[in-house]
């Protein structure tokens, strides 16, 4: 497997970065009253997942750049549950969530084969 020198070079962290955009466009689109409830949650758990890629690429070791692809499946999920109750309280139409959903969904396939590949059993490879 080829080595990663920058967390840019990603397909899962640029597909990330894609979705973060998407989710503060969407997130334009929802009541005022929201700003500081669902959107600020949706908007910072959406900004995790790249973040915490990089920072995990950025770290010295495979296991800490393992925890923090860890930690950005778990703000996929988040993200996930985020959306699908927005959506099911009417903060946006049901078109409005289908692409970042599905984009979330993909992501988080994504970063659970990466979280594989730096398991100690794929030793042999490098910073994916």
């Amino acid at each position: 497997m080829d080595v990663v020198r920058s967390h840019k070079e990603l397909r899962v962290w640029q597909l990330a970065m894609q979705l973060a955009k998407d989710v503060y466009k969407l997130t334009e689109q929802f009541p005022k009253k929201e700003e500081f409830r669902m959107t600020s949650q949706i908007v910072r758990a959406a900004v995790s997942i790249p973040a915490n890629i990089a920072e995990g690429n950025a770290r010295g070791t495979r296991r800490d750049y393992a925890n923090f692809v860890s930690i950005a499946r778990g703000s996929a999920a988040e993200l996930e549950t985020l959306l699908l109750l927005a959506k099911d309280i009417g903060l946006a139409s049901e078109e409005a969530f289908h692409t970042v959903l599905e984009q979330t969904g993909e992501i988080g396939r994504m970063l659970n084969g990466l979280r594989r590949s730096l398991s100690p059993s794929n030793a042999s490879t490098t910073n994916s």
